[in-house]
Parts: structure tokens; sequence; C-alpha cells
């Protein structure tokens, strides 16, 4: 090209330039299709010959310094089915036209970083490589149905407003990350539903100023990476990792009219539900969610062999909803997170040795279905393949806060049998001792059944003997009733024991119920102080 005539065009550009660039003068779409869908899909094999092609260089020198638009119009880079040759290099540009291209196919990569924009739409498009590490937009990120062979890079990128990415597929670069966008900040919502990632998402460290979407998408890890890699993220709103309403499908691909209703919407007639899914590790560690972490009808496809895990460590959100599909392998992990609500469904949880949970906090369970006591106490045991006490406590307390007395007091129960199995031979028989007797004085109730029956039996008993007084001007009227309740319950006198000498088997008699009596005094008593501490 030289320098260009009065009206701003440069000699040397061929029919398909000179029609861009006369349409961007005026904002208007540069349409180059032909037509026909099979010739005109940017993914298909069909070469696009020179009548629908553009040179990378034209398409910058438009960017960045590009004519002045016509007199009452607004100048605006819009493309239909253009290809693109060459690398469109715009690293550390200020473009200030409206930039807008659909169904358009780049030969080359997409090199953005430190680039500003006001608004950038890049729809169906095909591409290499997006490159666009620090870019600035004031406003909008388009990228939905793109696919992009070799990765894109978004770190410390910043979105002035949404970063719109439904339906993409990415394909990893060298290092097996499909989306990098580590340290990114967009200010209002990031949706990238229904997206296939065959490589890792990675938004270590990102902010986003409302939700994040991921309904129905399919994430891969590649090459031993996660599928999801975002620990430190801080999302204002909700993470929305669950399931998409899909309407209609093509070709195996989703139909573009897909959509996911709100909640309370109901999905019109014929749509199906679509599961999120992730295949490989999920690493949400240390995350901060105003609202909710969504998990419903998440599918999380983890490899044992690959100690892969679904980290939710140290994460802090008013609601976890966990409820999807039961991941067969890997590890469940909620050390130290700290939730408000969970909601979740019994069959969601791993069995045992797949779920971990030390110092993790929450104050309501809201259960997803029906979800028995008897589950509740598998669902901690699978947490606790070794002993340990604050499981336990924690469900107690917060089964307690719901008016449930019963349910915790059955699961402090479970927790002292637990604790049983850990104390050596004598202290498992005086726990089997208060187990059988009074289940450990959290059923009070049976200790009065015991006391019952051994007073009713020492009164029989007593009544067919009648001792010799100590002192025979001292000595109180013998009753038999009285005397075995005096030797039942310890520390109160009722002035019959110690007034009377006992022979031969009724030493024996009165000793055993004087044991007995111990037996279930200390162990109502121990109970009672539990009581006493927990209000």
């Amino acid at each position: 090209m030289t320098e260009p005539h009065e009206d701003g065009m440069p000699d040397g550009l061929t029919a398909p330039e000179r029609a861009v660039w006369r349409a961007f003068r005026i904002g208007r779409t540069c349409d180059l299709t032909e037509g026909v869908p099979e010739l005109d899909d940017p993914f298909g094999g069909r070469e696009w010959g020179e009548g629908r092609t553009v040179r990378a260089e034209v398409v910058a020198l438009l960017l960045l310094a590009g004519p002045q638009a016509r007199s009452g119009r607004v100048a605006a880079l819009k493309l239909r089915g253009v290809r693109i040759t060459g690398v469109l290099n715009l690293a550390g540009g200020t473009i200030a036209p409206y930039v807008e291209l659909h169904g358009c196919r780049f030969d080359g990569e997409v090199v953005l970083p430190e680039a500003r924009f006001g608004t950038l739409r890049l729809v169906g498009c095909a591409l290499p490589r997006l490159e666009a590490a620090r870019l600035h937009t004031e406003g909008d990120l388009h990228l939905p149905r793109c696919r992009v062979r070799h990765g894109i890079r978004l770190t410390d990128a910043q979105i002035g407003t949404d970063l719109l990415m439904n339906q993409i597929q990415v394909w990893p670069d060298r290092r097996g990350r499909a989306i990098t966008a580590d340290g990114m900040v967009v200010a209002q919502d990031l949706q990238a539903e229904l997206i296939e990632a065959h490589g890792e998402l990675s938004l270590r460290g990102a902010r986003i100023g409302v939700s994040l979407s991921l309904r129905g998408s399919v994430l891969r890890g590649a090459q031993g990476r996660r599928a999801l890699n975002a620990p430190q993220l801080t999302v204002e709103r909700s993470l929305y990792l669950n399931a998409a309403w899909v309407y209609g499908e093509t070709a195996g691909v989703p139909d573009h009219s897909t959509a996911t209703p709100p909640y309370g919407v109901t999905p019109a007639q014929g749509a199906r539900r679509k599961p999120v899914e992730c295949h490989g590790g999920v690493r949400l560690d240390d995350g901060r969610f105003g609202d909710a972490v969504d998990l419903h009808h998440a599918r999380f496809l983890l490899d044992g062999a690959r100690r892969e895990e679904v980290s939710l460590r140290r994460i802090v959100t008013p609601e976890l909803r966990f409820n999807g599909e039961r991941p067969e392998e890997g590890r469940v992990v909620l050390n130290g997170a700290k939730v408000v609500t969970l909601i979740d469904l019994s069959t969601s949880w791993p069995g045992p040795g797949g779920l971990a949970m030390g110092g993790f906090a929450y104050e309501n369970l809201v259960p997803y279905g029906h979800f028995p006591l008897a589950r509740r106490l598998e669902w901690v045991a699978a947490a606790t393949p070794e002993y340990a006490p604050e499981p336990y406590e924690r469900l107690a307390t917060v089964l307690r806060n719901s008016g449930e007395d019963a349910d915790a007091r059955e699961v402090l129960l479970a927790k002292q049998r637990r604790r049983r199995e850990t104390l050596p031979l004598a202290g498992k028989l005086w726990g089997y001792i208060q187990d059988w007797t009074v289940a450990y004085g959290y059923r009070p109730g049976r200790a009065a059944l015991w006391m019952a029956v051994l007073w009713a039996a020492g009164t029989a008993a007593f009544s067919h003997y009648r001792p010799t007084p100590l002192k025979a001007d001292e000595a109180p009227e013998w009753n038999a009733t009285l005397f075995a309740l005096d030797l039942l319950i310890p520390v109160i006198n009722l002035g019959q024991d110690g007034a009377w000498r006992l022979h031969g088997l009724w030493q024996w008699a009165a000793a055993i119920l004087i044991m007995l009596g111990w037996i279930l005094a200390t162990t109502v008593a121990a109970g009672a102080t539990r009581l006493l501490s927990r209000g």
C-alpha cells in the first residue's frame, strides 16, 4: 500500500478491502457472505477465495488510523463472512471505533495485549488463537459461538461491562490451558454457558462484578491440568456451575436459540436439561461469593488415580447448593469453608474416603429431597475415616439450633460411639457399659427405667430377709423398699444403709446394688453435665 488519497483510501487495496474501507466510513456492515450456509460456515472445510479475503494489516490500519467518518455517520468496523489473512496485531493500540465481526475466519492469531477498545464483538468466528493479556474495554467483550484452536489468553484483562462467551469452543495452548484469565476483572457478568473447553479454564484471582455462569458447559482438563482452576476467585453475586436448558440441537451442536430461563420460569416444552460436566479437578479455594455457589445437576468426572478433587477449601458464601451427581472417584474437599446455608442432596456426596470437611462451618441445613438422619450420619462418617469430633459437634449444633434436639442427641451419641473405638480396652468396656445402660446420658429415660428395675428387684429380694441391726437400740424399723433405694442412690442417706449387718450372699447383693447405682449415677451426671454445657 502507498500513501492514501484525499478520500483516505490508500492505493493497492483489493476489491473486498475497498468495500470494507467504504463500509467503515459510514458504519455499515460489510457482508461478503454468499447466502449458502455450507459456503458461509467459517468452521467448514470450504476455502474462501480472494473475493472474501482482507489482509490483517488493512484491518489494523482502519482501527488504529482509519479515515474520518462521513458527515452524519459514525465510523465502525462491521464485517460478516470475511476471511482475514495474516496476524491481526493491535498490541498496545487504542481503538476508538466500534468493532463487530460475525462469521469471520482468521488465518492468523489475533494479538491484542494492552489494547484499549470501546466494545469488541467477535461472534461465531474461527481463530487460531486470541492473545489479549491486559486488554482493556470500556464496554463489552463478546466471543459467543467462536472456535479457537490454540487457546485464549485474557490475563489481567479489564472488561468494562460484560464478558460473553456462550457456546464457545476452545482447544488448549502449549501449556494445556484453553482459557487463561488469571487476574481478570469483569465489571458486570461473565457468561460462559454451554462452552466446550478442551483444556484448563484458569481464573486465578479473577474478580466478577455480578455473576459468573458456566451453565451446561463441558470443561475438560488437558495434559494433567484441572478442568477449572479458580483459586481466590471473587464473584459479587453467584457462581452458577449447574445445568442449562437446551431447546434444540443440530448435528450434535446446540442450537443458537439455546437459553437458560431465570429461576421461577418454566422451560418451554421439548427443552432438555444439559448438566455442566467437569472432566478433571475443580479448584475454588479461598473464593468469595456474595450470594451462592450453585452446583445443581453438576457432574464431576474425576480421576481417583490422579488424586483429583472438587476443592472448596476456605470458600466463603451465604449459600452452597451441593445437589449434583455423586462423584464416582476423587474427593470433595470442604476444609475451612464457611457457609451460612448448605442445600444438599443425600445422593450427591461421595462415600467413605471421598469427603473431607475439617473446619467446615455451616449454620443451616436445607436438604434437597429426603435426607434421613441415618444418611446424614453416614455423611459425617465419610468425612472422618479417622475419628474427629468437630464434624459431629457442628452437625449437632446446627440441628439443635433448628429445634431438632432429639436428632442432635443422636448425633452426639454417634460421636461417643466413634470415639469409643479409639480407646484402650478398659475404656471400651466402660464405654459399652455407659452405652448399654444410659446411652452416654443422651437417653436419660433409660437410666430411670434401669433404676426402677433394680429397685424392684432389690425390694423383692430384701423383703425375704431381715438383717441384724448394728445397734439394737438405735436401728430404724426395717423397710426393704427404702433399704434397696438407699443402696442404689449414692451420696443421699435414707437412714437404712449402714444401720444393718448383712451376712453371706446378702452382702454381695448389697454391693452389686451399690456398684450399679454408682454406674447409673455417674453416667446420668455426665449426660447432665453435657446438657448444661450445651445450654
